[in-house]
Parts: C-alpha cells; sequence; structure tokens
C-alpha cells in the first residue's frame, strides 16, 4: 500500500515543485498575493490572531526549509548531527506552539 502511495508522490513531482518555488515572484503575483492578502486582511479585521499566528509559523518553516543550512544538513550522504538538533529543538519548538494556540487557550 505504502509503495503505490510513494510511486504515486514521486510521479507528481510535487517536492520538487515546492522546492523550486521562488518567494519573490510568488508574493509579487497578484494572482497569490491578492488573496492572501484579502485573507490576512480579513483576519485583520476579525482579530483571529491565533491563525495569523499558525499562518507566520508556516511560512517562516517553509522559508527556512529552503535556506543553505538546511540544504548543508546531508553532506556526502551523512546527516550532520551538529547542524540537526537545532533544527529539530526548532520544530519542536515551532509545533509547541501551534499546539498551543490549537488546543490550550480557549478564545
Amino acid at each position: 500500500m505504502f509503495d503505490k502511495l510513494i510511486e504515486w508522490f514521486d510521479s507528481t513531482h510535487i517536492h520538487e515543485q515546492i522546492l523550486d518555488v521562488e518567494f519573490v515572484a510568488l508574493f509579487t503575483n497578484p494572482w497569490f498575493a491578492v488573496p492572501f492578502g484579502s485573507l490576512i486582511a480579513w483576519m485583520l479585521y476579525k482579530q483571529s490572531w491565533k491563525e495569523i499566528i499558525i499562518i507566520g509559523v508556516i511560512i517562516a518553516a517553509w522559508w527556512f526549509s529552503g535556506t543553505d543550512y538546511m540544504a548543508s544538513l546531508i553532506v556526502n550522504g551523512e546527516v550532520q548531527i551538529e547542524k540537526v538538533l537545532p533544527v529539530v529543538f526548532g520544530g519542536a519548538a515551532g509545533l509547541g506552539l501551534v499546539i498551543y494556540l490549537l488546543f490550550g487557550r480557549s478564545d
């Protein structure tokens, strides 16, 4: 079952598409910027701070995944443990923040 799922995921090339996204081009494209800006404006109007923070965490994780630091985590097929640990702890902190916002607080 998982083999078929992995084959389908590889055939869609989603991973390569995510890696090839240009942030500047994306946020200056009106087909993305107008709906995204409208969403943020609506959330500001409704004062949905929780959702705005969650969107910010997702965008920050997406941006960080494309940095040179993330590209240098694997060298010659070996994982650099001294570089992975900060990423793991940062990811755990971001996930903890999102879990706290979703389940820990009531509005």
